[in-house]
């Protein structure tokens, strides 16, 4: 197993790449947790602050998986917009979660000023609509959105507008939305983990948790490590790996895939994004797009359901990005990855209380850099007594994939498969 980073342009770029000990022998403490993405790392910080003595087990290093491979676009709201969150749970817990959403944004802004974490932060995202019959709804939401919810960040965007801020014949109209904004990704977790480490968590990489014993005292084993604790929090997101059979009814592994050109320098970057803005297509296998700050362009599109990665990335993210931005074909191709994310099937996130003294959060389907940062806050109050956010994201309806986890496999493929066509029609 490599105890490197996986390649990407964010570990090529990544700042305090520090080592965690992987961890051996017999240990107790208050909270054990599994997974040192953003939603373990966050726990850890939060719980750490709070007074817990806390081990964090990653089987990689921290930030290893989707945490420090994503778009790093940091959204309003869940997943699901908000009229549709009405018809799902009743217009006040769809008032709850857009709370949420603008509290997750808040505390990932928060951690970066607090603890000084350097992951170029910067403001707004554009909802682009890629057909012409979306335009309306876009022009729709943005008015409940400011009437509705009181959220003045968001503005309409017309066909004219749009295609002035993005350099491409692909877009009819959508929103801008000022309030959310885009940073880097590995840099946001390393921050968070060095933050946990000195607020008092220990965490362990290269320490893959091989059976867990649920019970008062929960037990978890690795290869070397056996941990007693009075709580667990499975933290996971797209690597259960059958850890967790209960949850991966319902939390899917996705990969979805990224390139970075080559630096393509300030004129041509600020001809294809007037604004610096990240960007988000409205095909259901979105496309999304933003400048680094030396001027690439980072482009991520595609997904597979496999448990490998294609071989050539590049060639299918390039592809996809050509047909948004044809002017790149000459532009050489400096990185490309992929990184697995989990989806749930109505693609809102799986909060549960497994047993007793057992959480869960994972399932973010898109949304992890600010749900699953302030998942990890919501799980150190659930352990800490304090229920109410935790009670809202429980409620939310998350039912099993059909099939469930051994047959959820050949029916997400069939049913995205039919998306995809959809997005081309």
């Amino acid at each position: 197993m490599s105890v490197d980073h996986a390649p990407s342009y964010y570990a090529a770029t990544a700042e305090g790449l520090a080592a965690y000990p992987a961890l051996s022998g017999a240990h107790s403490c208050d909270v054990v947790i599994v997974g040192g993405g953003y939603t373990g790392l966050s726990a850890a910080l939060h719980l750490a602050e709070r007074g817990f003595k806390v081990i964090l087990l990653e089987a990689r290093r921290a930030g290893w998986g989707a945490s420090g491979r994503n778009g790093g676009q940091l959204h309003s709201g869940q997943r699901r917009d908000q009229a549709e969150l009405e018809a799902m749970v009743g217009r006040d817990d769809a008032q709850r979660l857009w709370r949420i959403g603008e509290e997750a944004k808040a505390l990932v802004i928060d951690l970066i000023r607090r603890h000084d974490i350097a992951c170029d932060l910067k403001f707004g995202l554009l909802h682009a609509d890629h057909k012409r019959r979306f335009v309306a709804h876009s022009r729709a939401y943005v008015e409940k959105l400011r009437h509705d919810y009181g959220y003045k960040n968001a503005t309409f965007v017309d066909r004219e507008e749009i295609r002035a801020m993005v350099a491409s014949e692909s877009y009819h109209g959508g929103w801008l939305d000022r309030g959310a904004g885009h940073l880097h990704p590995l840099n946001l977790a390393l921050g968070i983990a060095r933050a946990a480490a000195s607020a008092g968590a220990a965490l362990h990489e290269m320490s893959r948790v091989t059976r867990i014993a649920e019970g008062d005292p929960v037990r978890v084993e690795t290869g070397e490590a056996r941990v007693s604790a009075r709580f667990l929090i499975l933290a996971c997101n797209g690597y259960f790996d059958g850890l967790a059979p209960r949850v991966e009814r319902r939390v899917m592994p996705l990969n979805n895939f990224m390139l970075a050109t080559e630096r393509l320098g300030e004129e041509v970057a600020r001809a294809l994004i007037r604004d610096d803005v990240a960007v988000a297509d409205s095909r259901f296998v979105v496309n999304y797009f933003r400048l680094s700050p030396d001027r690439r362009l980072l482009f991520g599109g595609g997904e597979t359901y496999s448990s490998r990665f294609p071989k050539d990335i590049a060639g299918i993210v390039r592809r996809r990005m050509l047909t948004i931005f044809p002017q790149l074909s000459a532009a050489r191709i400096d990185h490309a990855w992929g990184g697995t994310l989990a989806i749930t099937p109505r693609r809102l996130p799986y909060f549960a209380r497994l047993s007793p003294n057992v959480l869960v959060a994972a399932g973010y389907s898109g949304h992890g850099v600010g749900l699953a940062t302030l998942g990890g806050q919501i799980l150190a109050e659930a352990v800490d007594g304090t229920l109410g956010r935790f009670d809202v994201m429980a409620r939310l309806p998350v039912p099993a994939f059909p099939g469930g986890r051994v047959m959820r496999w050949p029916t997400l493929v069939a049913a995205m498969s039919w998306f995809a066509l959809r997005d081309r029609l």
